[in-house]
């Protein structure tokens, strides 16, 4: 399965993939978080059948159930862990720090994830880079993405904490 990436100058990404069975299925990511999967006819490989807005969270949720054990080389690592001999069952998520979120601009020492979801948090990824084992004077900026990794509940629960809904205290 062969991945395009084409940006999108002032609105995102959009990447595009086939399926298999020829399916045409493209996810445009926007600058500010908001995703959009489009579902293309088979006939007609130009003719969008139907788009789902996904904000943040729900594109978070739906890519935990998709790919559970992430992507990537975090991913690849914990899939080592969690599929063999140590049978353990952890899932990486990345969270977007909002604008509405209340940890943007404080420590990420205020989050208390590990004390109050058993979730990690292994980096932050900022426009200006990644930053890998932050420590708890880090301060977060709204756009920041976090790089989570614990129990899919952890995680879940994190998720929401970082949105401001107040999970897992």
């Amino acid at each position: 399965m062969a991945l395009k990436r084409t940006p999108l100058p002032g609105v995102g990404t959009q990447y595009d993939f086939s399926t298999r069975e020829g399916r045409h299925i493209s996810v445009v990511v926007h600058d500010d978080g908001r995703r959009f999967v489009g579902f293309y006819d088979p006939e007609d490989p130009d003719a969008c059948q139907a788009t789902v807005p996904l904000e943040p969270k729900e594109a978070a949720k739906l890519a935990s159930l998709l790919a559970p054990q992430g992507t990537g080389a975090v991913g690849a690592a914990v899939s080592k862990l969690s599929g063999g001999e140590l049978g353990l069952d952890l899932v990486t998520e990345k969270i977007e720090i909002g604008p509405e979120s209340p940890y943007r601009g404080g420590p990420l020492g205020d989050t208390r994830a590990r004390t109050r979801t058993g979730a990690s948090i292994v980096a932050v990824l900022r426009r200006t880079g990644a930053h890998p084992a932050p420590g708890p004077d880090y301060r977060l900026e709204a756009g920041d993405t976090l790089v989570a990794i614990g129990t899919r509940e952890g995680v879940s629960d994190l998720a929401d904490i970082i949105a401001g809904l107040g999970a897992g205290d």
